[in-house]
């Protein structure tokens, strides 16, 4: 996996963040209140590298004075994985998930599990799609893993990815363009470096697809929304690959996702 400057990526998301219409505010931030984000990100070398893009595109959400940001960076094995201060989530809005096959303490996993049961939305970037999905045995005491994450809650299933150099070709669903998380997002296709994720068909047949991601050989949802079995908002996307937040069409849709589910 090729290291992304944090230096360009710092400077790409200002330009695109604080140039943000004020017109996506959310409700919460028109009766005073800032929402809070909550990000759980996790650091190998499987996870494209989100311990780098997160804190700081977190960070440039914070400084437009519209939102407040936590990033979590969980820390150990992955079956034997922890998250400090994971008491945040009693006072977050929305919580975002990019961590890869980690297996938690059973308090811990119980507050993520509570906040989604109480109808609080959630955002999965990219190996969310195997967040929580721990190959490896469960040998430590008090852990658990939850592969019921993806199929419950981000409504679909992992079946497996293209090879990496095909990349991933994005287009927006035309159908569903005039979606509020698709503002100012163009029509016209663009190119992420990274591989795409086959998930097709989506289990929940309610699920509205944004974005598609194809190769010569598939083509598969990208981005979607949906309400889980608690009544809480749900996005999800495929994309997050290093690059992708070089991509401004991909950098505004995180924005627009995360006001969308904060209203």
């Amino acid at each position: 996996m090729t290291s992304f400057s944090a230096f360009r990526l710092i400077s790409c998301l200002l330009t695109v963040v604080l140039g943000l219409s004020s017109a996506t505010s959310s409700t919460a931030q028109k009766a005073g209140k800032k929402p809070h984000l909550v990000f759980l990100i996790s650091e190998d070398p499987l996870n494209y590298e989100a311990h780098i893009t997160i804190p700081p595109f977190a960070d440039s959400l914070q400084k437009t004075g519209r939102f407040t940001t936590t990033v979590l960076k969980g820390s150990g094995p992955h079956e034997n994985f922890r998250f400090g201060n994971l008491e945040a989530l009693r006072k977050a809005d929305v919580l975002v998930i990019f961590c890869r096959r980690i297996a938690l303490p059973y308090d811990q996993m119980e507050k993520i599990k509570a906040f989604i049961r109480s109808g609080k939305p959630v955002v999965g970037i990219r190996t969310a799609n195997h967040g929580f999905s721990v190959r490896e045995k469960l040998a430590v005491p008090g852990h658990e893993a939850w592969w019921g994450f993806v199929p419950d809650i981000l409504g679909h299933e992992n079946k497996g990815y293209e090879p990496e150099p095909l990349g991933t070709l994005v287009e927006v669903k035309p159908e569903n363009a005039s979606h509020p998380i698709l503002k100012g997002i163009s029509a016209n296709p663009w190119k992420s470096k990274g591989s795409t994720y086959k998930v097709s068909p989506l289990i929940d047949p309610k699920a509205v697809v944004l974005l598609t991601g194809s190769t010569p050989n598939v083509k598969e949802p990208a981005a979607w929304t949906r309400r889980n079995d608690y009544g809480g908002k749900v996005f999800y996307t495929s994309l997050g690959y290093p690059h992708d937040f070089a991509e401004s069409q991909f950098r505004q849709l995180l924005v627009n996702a995360l006001t969308w589910a904060a209203e």
